[in-house]
């Protein structure tokens, strides 16, 4: 984490950003009244809350701010805009250090319920209908978050943001195609081909034989390529759902 007094909640750097970027603080006309918390502890109690998910009541007292003037002060730098341009601008010093990676993105959304609606609200998919929102992330290659945005629950985010940024192409990607999908195939060939045929009594005769067939798999490395076109694919998934779901029928009335 950081240094100095908020240094094990805020990262070196990151106040520095921030300091310039929010509101002055509104003077009262009449004067008086009790000094406000310094913008820095506010801003170390808000990142606080914010990373660990405590509720705004559970703030610790070592900020020795209460939990009125840290939400309301939230409140305003929201308002300001001022979480979105630190986001930015974090972005750009990151994309100065070349650690942006750009090759891949991914878009993903999270629903969360809003019992008493509002905008944005709509009828949740997943929730029998009832009020509720997404939370949708975008990243990038190393999960660093590009842009966070909120909807109604029933916006089909996928489509609208393709649509918006045409230089994006989907690539089907096949259920068991992850990486780890591929470890586990790999070692279905190394019990296959070796351990299921061969006979060791010892076991350093075992690590031996695996050592070597490892060796041999790095002299001649063959990736696991997918060889069915995605249409191809979904329609064997097709097929076999079609088999083996029953045919609906009308029940006999009176039944």
């Amino acid at each position: 984490m950081g240094s100095g007094r908020w240094g094990w909640v805020v990262p070196d750097g990151l106040w520095e950003i921030a300091r310039p970027l929010l509101p002055p603080a509104r003077m009262r006309p009449q004067g008086g009244g009790v000094a406000d918390i310094d913008d820095e502890t506010v801003f170390a109690a808000i990142i606080y809350v914010l990373v660990s998910g405590c509720a705004w009541r559970a703030l610790p007292p070592c900020f020795e701010a209460s939990k009125s003037t840290v939400h309301r002060r939230f409140l305003i730098w929201s308002r300001a805009g001022v979480w979105g341009r630190l986001h930015q601008k974090v972005l750009e010093l990151l994309d100065g250090q070349n650690l942006v990676d750009l090759s891949r993105a991914v878009l993903d959304c999270a629903h969360v319920r809003v019992k008493k609606g509002g905008e944005p609200a709509g009828p949740s998919p997943v929730d029998r209908g009832k009020p509720g929102s997404k939370i949708h992330v975008l990243s990038d290659a190393n999960g660093l978050s590009l842009r966070v945005g909120l909807s109604a629950a029933n916006t089909h985010e996928i489509k609208t943001w393709l649509g918006k940024h045409p230089r994006f192409h989907v690539h089907f990607t096949p259920t068991g195609s992850s990486w780890i999908n591929q470890v586990e195939r790999w070692f279905g060939l190394l019990t296959d081909k070796l351990i299921r045929r061969g006979v060791h009594t010892p076991v350093k005769a075992l690590k031996d034989d695996i050592r070597a067939w490892i060796d041999s798999w790095k002299e001649n490395p063959r990736p696991f390529t997918w060889t069915k076109p995605a249409d191809e694919i979904l329609k064997s998934l097709a097929d076999y759902l079609t088999k083996v779901t029953p045919p609906f029928t009308k029940s006999p009335k009176g039944t």
